[in-house]
């Protein structure tokens, strides 16, 4: 998740200096695919992107990749988005319950734990997958019948957190692998959220990663396995300037841009 401010991706293919242009990025013919892995996509390092997940969506910042709300967003903004030769990736929170969801109700309370920092906002119980598989296919199908491309799971790092269940690591190995598991079975690709010291266990089981404030906690190289597996690293930075990261950035073949914490159109990207 992101880190809160009290507390815990567009860019160019790294090739440039950093730039803070709402436009800038990829150039028009600039191919969006990856490598394939089988029958869903597989973005490689220094895909440039675009991560919005509040304000009217802006479609028109040249990048080949835009992360969006899977529930925020209808089948014909991501059909746009194809349009305009981009690939899409559905926004959604696997490891949190959000009371603003239109599933809320679906959830039982004996799930829900602590809140992750965000107003309303708790950990999910991730043990309890014969109530949370169901529940999570649901909101896969979804991504998957409006056309996304790949998905963005979202608070896979309980096992780190206060949740108030004694989650362990073998859980949260478990858990991930799961909703890696439905996204593929449902010809998506799928990215592993933070979650870094997993990342070794974890890598093969995903496309791509997404990464926040690496460079400000000094974790950019745990990203490593994705790259060296030729997998795209999807990286935001909120309170470092642009300067203070981007050429550690593109000696590691991240994807790396600067945003707001609460992601609207604007980025600046390395």
């Amino acid at each position: 998740m992101r880190r809160p401010v009290l507390s815990t991706a567009l860019l160019l293919l790294l090739l440039g200096g950093c730039a803070s242009a709402p436009d800038d990025g990829a150039s028009p013919d600039r191919e969006a695919d990856g490598a394939s892995a089988g029958d869903h996509w597989r973005p490689r390092p220094g895909t440039a992107w675009q991560w919005q997940l509040s304000g009217r969506l802006d479609t028109s910042v040249d990048v080949p990749v835009y992360d969006i709300d899977g529930f925020d967003h209808p089948e014909s903004a991501v059909a746009e988005l194809h349009d305009d030769g981009r690939k899409v990736i559905c926004y959604l929170s696997t490891g949190a319950w959000e009371d603003f969801r239109p599933d809320a109700e679906e959830f039982p309370r004996s799930v829900l734990g602590k809140g992750n920092g965000w107003e309303g906002e708790r950990w999910l119980d991730i043990r309890a997958t014969e109530v949370l598989e169901p529940l999570m296919a649901k909101r896969l199908d979804m991504c998957r019948e409006k056309g996304f491309d790949a998905v963005e799971p979202d608070n896979m790092d309980g096992y780190k957190n206060e949740t108030g269940f004694p989650l362990t690591a073998d859980d949260q190995l478990r858990y991930n692998r799961l909703i890696a598991k439905l996204a593929h079975d449902r010809g998506m690709a799928v990215g592993l959220k933070n979650d870094l010291d997993q990342i070794p266990d974890l890598v093969d089981d995903f496309d791509f990663a997404v990464n926040e404030q690496c460079a400000q906690y000094g974790e950019c190289a745990d990203n490593k396995p994705f790259t060296d597996a030729d997998k795209a690293v999807f990286h935001v930075e909120y309170e470092l300037p642009t300067e203070r990261f981007c050429a550690d950035s593109r000696e590691l073949r991240l994807s790396s841009m600067l945003k707001k914490y609460e992601l609207d159109a604007w980025r600046e990207a390395c």
